[in-house]
Order: C-alpha cells, then structure tokens, then sequence
C-alpha cells in the first residue's frame, strides 16, 4: 500500500514583525561595519542550548539575547554566521533545525532552512547537523574570527576543531584566522542604546507590569482574604504578565513579606502578609525578548502606619532627586550620589543614624555609615536582559585619582537611548541599637528610565502607583 499523505492543521511558526526583522538587518549592518573596520573577518553568533531541568523536562526555552538581537530567530540549537569582506560588504547565514516531521509531532512546527531563509531575511540558510563541514569552509582564508567569549560552554573547544581543520589545508595554499576578537565587546555597545522598535516594546512591557503591580495591590487591599501569603500575590503577577501577552517573568519575582523585604533577593515564598506589615514586590515581565524591573512597597491591607510611611517617604523623595539628575549628559553615578544625599539625611532625621556617629550627611557619606540600611547602588541598565550589558565607565577616558592614590574609573556619560533602572531603598533589620518602630522595615522603589536628548528623562513605569495616597487609593478597590 502507498502510504497516506498527512495534511497538518497544526500552528505554523508565527511569522517574525517586518519592523523587528528590519532593525535586525540594520544591526547586522552596523557590526559588519564594526568588523570591516578591523579588517574584516566572520562573527559567530549561537543561541543558547535547551537544559533539562529534571528527568525528562527541560526548563521553558529562552533564546540568547545576542543571537535574538541580530536574528529575531527563537528557535534552539541554531547559529547565525556573519561573514564581513575588508569593504564592509557582508554575507548571513542561518544554521539552524532542519525540517523533521516526527520530531514536530513531539516539539511542535519548524521552520527549516529554507523557510527561515525567506521569513527572516537572510542571505543564506543551511541545516545546524551540517555544522562541522560548513564552518571550515566559512573560516577559510579568513584573517579573524568575533564569537563571545565566556558565554557558551563548549564553543571555544568546537571553534578549535574547525581552525584546525582549516590549518590542514595549509599545503593547499589556504589559511585560517590568526586573530580571534570578542564579540560581546562590539554588541554590548550597541544594545546600550535602544532604537525606536526597542522602545516601543519596552514601553508596553512596562504597562503590563504596571497593571500587575496594581492586581497584586488590589489582591492585599482592605479586602485582601484572612490568609493571604507571598505566593498567591506572586499568582496575581503571573496572571497579569500572561493576560497582557508577555511570554514570561524577567526575572523571578521578589514577593516579600515582613522581614522578608530585608533580603535583597528574596524569592515568593509561603511567608504570611499581615495586615499592617508591609510588602515588596520586585517583579517585571519579559515581552518579545526585552524585560521590565519593577518594584513596589505597599501595607498590607491598605493603609500605611506612622513609620512605614515616614520611612517610604525617604525612599521616595531619594528616588525623585535620582530621577531628576537621569539626564543626558549627567554621569551613570549621578542618580546614586543625589540619591546617597536624601537617604543619608533621613536616616539622621528618623535617628538610625546618630548624631554622635555622623553629624551630618557628607560625614555619613565619608564614613559609609548608610551601608548598614543601603547596600546596593541605584541603578543598573535594562534591556534585553534585566541587568543588561554596556560598560558603567566612560570608554576611553583616563580613571580619576584619589586623594589616597586609589584609581577609579570615569563613569559612563549618560546619552539618548540609554534605558536604566532607578531604585533606591532602606532595609532596617531589627537590633538593639535601632528605634523599635522601624524594625523589619524593608522599602524598595524602582523605575524603569530612558535617557533623552531634550535633556530631561522618560519613566517608562509611572503607570504603577507610588506615592502614597495613590497606593492606598488603588488598595481601596
């Protein structure tokens, strides 16, 4: 019998956004540009490998945020190839899964390499399997290779067979490349400013994580349930990320109650929120590979006491003075030290700090004295990964000299396009040696900011409640 053809009804693989695949093809532009520069060569750019979580279960995919950045390409076990002439002329190659009807019964559609050819704009595409016979050839005569260093295991050891492989053509006339450079260095800077489609999917990540800060506030308000614990708000989160079309959470979400908001990385737990102890929510989602960072600091069950809000206040006021001095032009470290200021007068104010310690702000900043109730710094870049990558130092320019002798680096000058994070906080664990009232108070605010050119900043997260009489407001319900 001649077998019977299957006429598939399932889900064809989504096709990739014109405007996305058009700011993909002018980066790949913009690197090979980079490379010409340098004379030439071919980028190797691998997404990252599936990783089992337990027995036969892996863990939900997520592509590498380089190879998305160039590609647009979701798909596992795929590579993309920029080979780059001296001229800046270029040439792109997908290698990625080969068409596999059994296997797509099991994993879903593929596009295969002919179909990921044309969807995605690419100058060629071939099959991932073929890997070990096409690199060679593409790494013939070739004076320098770009691949990211330290990133995936295994491809440094795989870039070795295929030089080698090259150099065994040696007595045919041909060499390999005789340089290799990190491609993270020329990437990292080009994700540091976001363009226009970037911004635009920034922009509405941060409103589904705004209305998922405000749910999870409703959730605690006057009418949260007797037995309201940190995993049913961290539910509310999820239900609210998923409902707005993100694909997931940036990062995991922080839900902390009590005592729990003075751990810096505290993870959702079964931790009880009590009616009149305050939460932390550190939570953002992830839409179409860029991420939000959101946090929030709300009573339980609606209504700030004394302390709480005094301390809040701080908080709050720290954060405005860091967001004034976001602009272009202003240095990385700005926000911090105009944050530093007002956190180091509250803290004498409320008498977490004594007198008697630091008589004032600069002797609280000279001796560090705030570090027992703020640790971290106040900002750090967000994009395609939450803690994104760019250099913090101003490249190019000579560190500056202490009065010590100690050498520090020139903060990176803050330009258009730059998006950061904005987050300032107090964390007072109880001791004998503090005010009672402010025991186990842990208070975080953050934003998420774009730098630009008319010189004053964009919150792209204001839609999240945050002062006092807005929060309390929304957790009337």
């Amino acid at each position: 019998m001649s077998a019977v053809p299957i006429l598939s009804s399932a889900t064809a693989p989504e096709a990739p956004d014109a405007q996305l695949l058009r700011q993909c093809a002018l980066r790949r532009a913009q690197l090979a540009r980079r490379i010409a520069d340098a004379g030439g060569g071919v980028a190797l750019v691998p997404t990252a490998p599936e990783r089992m979580r337990n027995r036969d279960a892996d863990y939900p995919y997520r592509h590498d945020s380089y190879f998305y950045y160039l590609s647009a390409f979701t798909e596992p076990h795929s590579l993309l190839v920029l080979e780059v002439e001296r001229d800046g002329s270029s040439r792109s190659t997908l290698l990625c899964r080969p068409k596999d009807a059994e296997r797509e019964i099991w994993d879903g559609v593929r596009f295969g390499p002919e179909a990921a050819r044309e969807a995605f704009g690419f100058d060629a595409a071939g099959s991932i399997e073929e890997i070990d016979a096409l690199l060679p050839r593409m790494l013939l005569d070739r004076g320098a290779v770009w691949w990211p260093f330290g990133v995936h295991e295994g491809l440094e050891t795989r870039l070795q067979g295929w030089l080698q492989a090259v150099r065994a053509q040696a007595r045919a006339g041909h060499h390999a490349p005789t340089a290799q450079q990190d491609l993270c260095a020329a990437l990292d800077e080009m994700r540091l400013f976001k363009d226009d489609y970037e911004l635009q999917v920034m922009r509405r990540a941060a409103e589904i994580s705004s209305e998922a800060h405000r749910r999870a506030m409703r959730a605690a308000g006057a009418a949260a349930p007797q037995e309201l614990r940190e995993y049913h708000l961290e539910a509310e989160l999820l239900h609210a990320f998923r409902r707005g079309g993100a694909q997931a959470p940036a990062y995991g979400s922080i839900v902390a109650a009590g005592a729990n908001a003075c751990i810096l990385h505290y993870r959702a737990g079964n931790a009880l929120l009590r009616r009149g102890s305050l939460c932390l929510i550190d939570a953002g989602c992830e839409l179409d590979g860029y991420a939000s960072d959101i946090t929030r600091t709300f009573p339980v069950g609606g209504r700030f006491s004394g302390p709480q809000r005094e301390l809040y206040e701080i908080v709050l006021d720290s954060q405005r003075a860091a967001i004034e001095a976001t602009r272009a032009g202003a240095r990385f470290t700005d926000p911090h030290e105009a944050a530093l200021r007002v956190l180091a007068q509250g803290l004498l104010d409320t008498g977490l700090i004594a007198r008697s310690a630091a008589p004032d702000v600069d002797a609280v900043l000279h001796t560090g004295a705030y570090r027992r109730f703020y640790m971290h710094r106040t900002s750090h870049w967000l994009g395609m990964d939450v803690h994104d990558c760019g250099e913090y130092s101003e490249p190019g320019e000579a560190p500056r000299m202490l009065p010590d002798g100690a050498r520090v680096p020139a903060a990176r000058v803050l330009r258009p396009g730059m998006v950061l994070t904005i987050e300032p906080g107090l964390y007072v664990r109880a001791a004998a040696d503090l005010p009672e009232a402010y025991h186990d108070i842990g208070i975080r605010i953050e934003d998420d900011v774009l730098v630009r050119a008319q010189g004053d900043c964009e919150v792209l997260t204001l839609q999240a409640p945050k002062t006092v009489a807005d929060i309390e407001r929304v957790m009337e319900g």
